[in-house]
């Protein structure tokens, strides 16, 4: 089992292919994003000498194919960066040949 220092020197270079079933039809993405804490060796420190004030987010952007609600496309970023900015990054990843009849971004309430 690798560890996490072989895992995070390894992901640059990883290349990942979701399978996909396919679609009746053009895809209508839905995009969003969440955050997620970032853990390691010093969520031990904060846990047994109290937590500190700075904390790593990154929030993960996800487009999903409406019909079939698989997952098409994926980007991580900083915790700064909103869902408009990276959108032509997440229609990249969706093949040429498939065509995207609309696009939804989620919005903040």
């Amino acid at each position: 089992m690798p560890d996490f220092s072989t895992l995070s020197r390894r992901r640059k270079s990883l290349i990942v292919d979701i399978p996909y079933r396919g679609s009746n039809g053009p895809l209508h993405l839905l995009i969003d994003s969440t955050g997620i804490k970032v853990e390691g060796e010093g969520e031990w420190h904060a846990r047994k000498h109290g937590a500190s004030k700075h904390r790593i987010w990154r929030k993960l952007h996800i487009a999903i194919d409406e019909g079939s609600l698989e997952i098409r496309a994926v980007e991580m970023t900083g915790n700064d960066v909103g869902d408009a900015p990276i959108l032509p990054v997440l229609l990249a990843q969706i093949p040429e040949e498939e065509d995207i009849a609309s696009t939804t971004l989620a919005e903040l309430s």
